[in-house]
């Protein structure tokens, strides 16, 4: 039976009319005091799971975040709210923190955030113990899967927390994670009885496109300029000299991009994310060490301009885009190159013969969407077990690639690489698709390769068409990456079949209107569902929201969200009773701003 608390506090304090999905289902039933494994898709209203019961429970809620430079502005959202919350971590004074205990210890907080290293010290475990716990909340809980994307082994210790507070339900949460990591993340929590809440994985509103590279930061500047121009979005690269080379490549050509890697010092990575999340318009270019927890609604794009090394990652990073539920984009270019730096990568990397074929397994997975000739959203969704139809909102189904037979095309590759293998010569693509088109070159003629039966086989493709099918026979395992010949091409034990024409290979041809402007396609939160007319009063509620986020030290998102802002904007409110039925407008923040606002709405 649902707790008429539960729904009293959604719309008091968070200003929400009703639940979404199983959101009221999961309250409940922590609410009832059960354990509970939560997969929801960011911007799928998570934190709402624990945050809502730990304001009905007695006590306070403790909320276990790896993400401690995030912690502050959690709680300074959740004070805007009118929430006694509160942090423990390693930036703080002796005597802030001794505050923050005594608070909890005099039951003064509603939630206290704990990173997993300060909840594991003695110190801590026994305030906990002198205090009342309402619940414990495990967010980010894919850190505890060894075979996740972002594994952290303080997460490990936490299964004792069932052992010491057997009464006080626990709930586990996570964006991303197949049924195996689920299963992983419940057994290594302890977590066995819990009940499995999973939420659609589907993020309609992120607009999925993957590319053939072709001068990646000449195609994202493009991307940013045609269709992103002024909004905030993420570009994730693979090492941290090109995240500085691509921010610094885009700050020369007049985008407001900054850099973030593990490289960089403690306060320049703490500084630049604050600018992230306070400022409009800021393109952060990171490695993967940015994003995990990141609060803020209205990134209009993720680009990736490496190959992520898995379908697990490449969703949780896309998943930062569009948390507002307003278009966005989740862009990646991709090439021949990628491929044979992940297979390296793999074949160089410690760990056993088990942990490689896992990485295998992941990077084939993402070669697979990316390759695919099928719905993109089809394919991601499937990997985490999801079936859905056709979603219209992906570059396959807006722009249907071709598939063509590239049987013969593949046998005149893998006869080069035979033909040279016996030899004893191993090469990389760029001098085998040389030999394919009968370019004479320094190489070709100092080893004789001119003589090849296989030279100038290929001549009627060009370079580009060459790497798109060494890239494919790369991505389906009839090519293998030797690394200890650094990077150049071997067979595989499935060209065989390949080779003597047993087997039909069907390849994948880009559209030739793959890479035209876009610019028709704009998805600024302004142009979307926004009547023209309603428009002054937005920018004016906008710039209003700007000075008080500035006054009062936080984001602007955590004063009103842009999608709040547009309904005020659309509805035109008179009274505060009225304001108070606008989405995400709470009691606090209708005492605290529904003067102001009415004032702006009566100006127009």
């Amino acid at each position: 039976m649902s707790d008429p608390r539960a729904l009293s506090v959604l719309q008091r304090v968070f200003g929400y009319e009703s639940f979404r999905g199983d959101q009221q289902d999961i309250v409940q039933h922590v609410i009832d005091g059960g354990d509970a494994l939560v997969l929801m898709p960011t911007g799928g209203g998570k934190s709402l799971c624990y945050q809502v019961p730990a304001l009905v429970r007695e006590g306070t809620g403790v909320v276990v975040s790896p993400l401690i430079a995030l912690m502050q502005d959690q709680v300074d959202a959740l004070t805007e709210l009118g929430v006694r919350a509160a942090f423990l971590n390693s930036t703080q004074e002796w005597r802030v923190a001794r505050e923050v205990e005594q608070a909890f210890l005099a039951g003064e907080l509603d939630l206290l955030y704990v990173a997993p290293e300060r909840l594991m010290t003695d110190r801590c475990l026994e305030l906990l113990e002198r205090g009342r716990v309402a619940l414990f909340a495990i967010d980010e809980a894919h850190c505890v899967s060894q075979w996740g994307h972002d594994f952290r082994p303080e997460y490990l210790a936490l299964s004792m927390l069932h052992e010491r507070w057997p009464d006080v339900p626990r709930i586990a949460l996570t964006a991303t994670a197949t049924a195996a990591t689920r299963d992983e993340i419940a057994q290594r929590l302890a977590l066995d009885t819990a009940r499995h809440f999973v939420a659609s994985f589907d993020r309609p509103n992120i607009r999925y496109r993957i590319v053939e590279k072709n001068e990646v930061r000449r195609q994202l500047l493009d991307l940013i300029r045609t269709e992103h121009a002024g909004d905030s979005g993420v570009v994730y690269c693979l090492s941290r000299a090109r995240v500085e080379e691509t921010a610094e490549f885009l700050c020369n050509n007049g985008i407001n991009a900054l850099p973030y890697h593990a490289g960089l010092g403690a306060q320049v990575r703490a500084g630049n994310q604050s600018r992230f999340l306070r400022e409009d318009g800021i393109v952060m270019v990171a490695t993967i060490a940015f994003g995990m927890g990141i609060d803020k609604p209205d990134v209009r794009f993720v680009a990736h301009i490496d190959l992520p090394k898995s379908v697990e990652g490449y969703y949780q990073e896309t998943g930062r885009a569009g948390r507002d539920g307003l278009p966005a984009s989740a862009w990646l270019a991709y090439g021949l190159q990628d491929v044979v730096q992940q297979r390296r990568m793999i074949d160089e990397s410690p760990g056993d013969e088990a942990y490689r074929r896992r990485l295998g397994q992941q990077l084939d997975a993402m070669l697979g969407l990316c390759e695919t000739v099928e719905c993109r959203r089809v394919r991601l969704l499937a990997y985490f077990g999801q079936t859905i139809t056709a979603c219209g909102n992906c570059d396959v189904c807006l722009d249907p690639p071709q598939a063509w037979d590239g049987t013969v095309a593949a046998q005149k590759v893998l006869s080069a690489v035979y033909r040279l293998q016996q030899r004893g010569q191993r090469y990389g693509a760029g001098h085998i698709i040389d030999i394919l088109r009968g370019k004479s070159t320094e190489r070709t003629r100092q080893h004789d390769h001119e003589s090849l039966t296989v030279f100038g086989i290929g001549a009627d493709l060009s370079d580009q068409a060459w790497r798109g099918v060494l890239r494919q026979l790369l991505a389906q395992g009839l090519l293998m990456v030797d690394h200890e010949g650094y990077g150049t091409l071997a067979l595989t034990q499935d060209s065989r079949a390949v080779l003597k024409g047993e087997r039909q290979l069907m390849l994948r041809r880009e559209s030739e209107k793959k890479e035209r402007s876009r610019g028709t396609q704009r998805t600024r939160a302004e142009a979307v569902d926004l009547p023209p007319e309603a428009k002054p009063l937005f920018d004016a509620l906008r710039a209003w929201r700007g000075e008080v986020a500035k006054n009062h030290g936080v984001p602007a998102y955590v004063i009103f969200h842009d999608a709040t802002l547009r309904e005020i904007a659309t509805a035109k409110p008179e009274t505060l009773e009225d304001l108070g039925h606008i989405s995400g407008v709470g009691a606090r923040k209708l005492d605290a701003y529904g003067e102001d606002i009415l004032r702006h709405v009566a100006q127009g």
